[in-house]
């Protein structure tokens, strides 16, 4: 596949200001790990400036090797059980109204990470109990009882991205199956939580192949949803095959909406975190 210029409407600003660099040092002081630098997010800059991150817990290495992400793979190391109260106690420092928590895959450990889980999110709720909560999880080998922990813990929005469609998934995903996280998410809105998800645009797929995921994403539960555009983290990640227009994005956004989403995020640098306290 021939190189596709990256256009200038993807050209983004490092950060810089006071609440940059006070978000860094809480984040580097309590030895905690966020999406934000892992996957090299292009919204660090803007987000860190305004006082948010989105923590990364179960450690910085993945058991998995998706073809999208730039989170190192491999053996991860033992969990970290002091992680849950570093987690609360940053969040109480930077003073956030909502928090965005994610992770890594562990499918070394028998359960996946789901208490890890637990205890991070009652943790922030008991250190911070004015403070939302948005929880991005893996999709725990589509195991009931593991999304039932993570439910029963209440964070006000449960998401799991099913990153892009149903014939795309094998290329783009080393382990996770479409349809497993589409019964994730159905089991989130069976318990009654704000299900969520997001997918990226720019690898390959047609628009009938979006707006057939759209269609499957509220069929099994979806009331929120994000897209944004792929970016290649290295050369060693797969390409883009195409640089989506902002006014695509928004023409996507209004065909969501028109669909039946109740909120929607959708432009070319839009990640799953983006603006997460908008949807409550």
């Amino acid at each position: 596949m021939s190189y596709v210029r990256k256009p200038d409407w993807l050209k983004v600003r490092l950060g810089g200001n006071e609440n940059f660099t006070r978000t860094k040092n809480i984040v580097e002081s309590h030895c905690l790990h966020t999406i934000c630098s892992s996957g090299k997010c292009p919204n660090m800059g803007e987000c860190w400036e305004r006082g948010t991150a989105t923590f990364m817990i179960g450690g910085d290495i993945c058991t998995r090797s998706c073809k999208f992400c730039n989170t190192k793979t491999g053996r991860p190391m033992p969990l970290n059980t002091n992680e849950p109260d570093n987690v609360a106690q940053s969040i109480m420092l930077m003073k956030l109204k909502h928090a965005v928590i994610t992770s890594v895959d562990r499918d070394d450990l028998p359960d996946m990470g789901a208490q890890h889980w637990v205890d991070t999110i009652h943790k922030i709720k008991e250190v911070n109990p004015s403070t939302t909560i948005e929880v991005l999880i893996p999709d725990f080998q589509g195991k009931n009882d593991l999304i039932d922990l993570v439910c029963a813990a209440a964070p006000e929005v449960i998401a799991h991205n099913i990153e892009t469609t149903r014939r795309l998934t094998p290329l783009v995903r080393s382990a996770a199956k479409y349809d497993t996280s589409l019964s994730v998410l159905k089991r989130i809105s069976d318990n009654g939580r704000k299900a969520k998800s997001g997918f990226m645009v720019g690898l390959g797929e047609s628009l009938d192949e979006v707006y057939q995921l759209m269609d499957d994403l509220l069929l099994f539960g979806c009331s929120i949803l994000t897209i944004g555009q792929y970016l290649q983290p290295t050369r060693k990640h797969l390409p883009v095959s195409a640089y989506i227009t902002p006014e695509t994005f928004i023409e996507l956004k209004e065909i969501a909406l028109q669909k039946g989403f109740a909120y929607v995020e959708s432009g070319p640098l839009v990640r799953s975190s983006y603006h997460a306290e908008k949807c409550l």
